[in-house]
């Protein structure tokens, strides 16, 4: 049962050695519950995917899909390291700027002239720093209503469509993918996600398409309703996960966001400090949907 899980990764004292948590990184390549998928590129030359932040190689990515939740695909090491950083940038000071609208704008805590990140970076402020949970970009989505309104509605950054759209067909996926509206949620280690479905959007055919910067977390998808089993799936930074097909309108939440255990990035540089410092406690979510038909 979805509820119960939940609870139940919500309270764990995490432990890499975790039997119920799927971790790609510790299956083989086939095995019960999921199969490796080797992509093959035919459309996009390494230049290109390189200038989008991905590895030219695809295939090096760790790509699978999961046989008991169809639809359902898991991407490991799709971005380099660079790429990684160059969103994790976009989605911090780019991403949180005018017009998109961000969860803070409520409480009026910007003046109209200021910006977020700048604001945090200027002013040391840990309040406003910690406040922010989400931007959203494109198709507003109406937290209230769970509607998309044409009158709530900005410019899709180009980067995102495209490397959404790129990722989609890669996947070999009929359609082209027309990236309309995204959320970029951002995480601390107390924060959760409550089971929910996916359904505002017209086009609910269309995959959602979902990627992971910073903390790693415990993914969590059960079925089209909360009494459906539910499983767990470690996702680490630069993950995509793709809900399409019967997975598309399944449960799906986030019980648990894991503490740092080990760092890596020898990078002190400068320019890329702060944004370091900030996804040593935070995780990274950008969510892109298609909307209309």
């Amino acid at each position: 049962m979805f509820k119960e899980k939940f609870k139940y990764y919500k309270n764990l004292d995490y432990s890499v050695n975790e039997p119920d948590l799927i971790d790609v990184d510790k299956i083989n390549d086939v095995s019960e519950f999921v199969e490796r998928k080797y992509l093959v590129n035919h459309e996009f030359d390494c230049e290109f995917l390189s200038g989008l932040g991905l590895n030219s190689n695809v295939f090096e990515w760790k790509c699978y899909n999961f046989i008991k939740k169809p639809g359902l695909v898991i991407i490991r090491n799709p971005f380099t390291k660079k790429g990684e950083k160059t969103w994790i940038q976009r989605c911090v000071a780019s991403y949180t700027r005018k017009p998109n609208i961000l969860n803070i704008d409520a409480h009026n805590m910007l003046k109209t002239d200021e910006d977020w990140w700048t604001t945090v970076n200027k002013t040391g402020d840990i309040l406003l720093k910690n406040k922010l949970r989400w931007a959203t970009l494109g198709y507003h989505h109406n937290w209230n209503t769970k509607i998309y309104s044409e009158s709530a509605r900005s410019e899709f950054p180009s980067e995102l469509a495209e490397l959404s759209r790129t990722i989609i067909k890669l996947l070999n996926f009929p359609d082209e993918f027309v990236a309309e509206a995204a959320i970029i949620n951002f995480y601390h280690l107390s924060s959760t996600l409550c089971g929910h479905t996916d359904h505002s959007e017209i086009n609910i055919s269309a995959p959602l398409l979902s990627i992971s910067f910073g903390l790693s977390a415990i993914f969590l998808i059960g079925g089209s309703t909360l009494d459906k089993n539910a499983f767990g799936i470690l996702l680490k930074t630069g993950d995509i996960v793709i809900m399409s097909g019967e997975s598309r309108l399944s449960f799906h939440g986030i019980p648990k966001v894991l503490p740092l255990l080990n760092d890596n990035d020898l990078d002190d540089s400068y320019d890329w400090k702060p944004f370091k410092n900030f996804i040593q406690d935070t995780r990274i979510n950008i969510n892109v949907r298609q909307v209309n038909n």
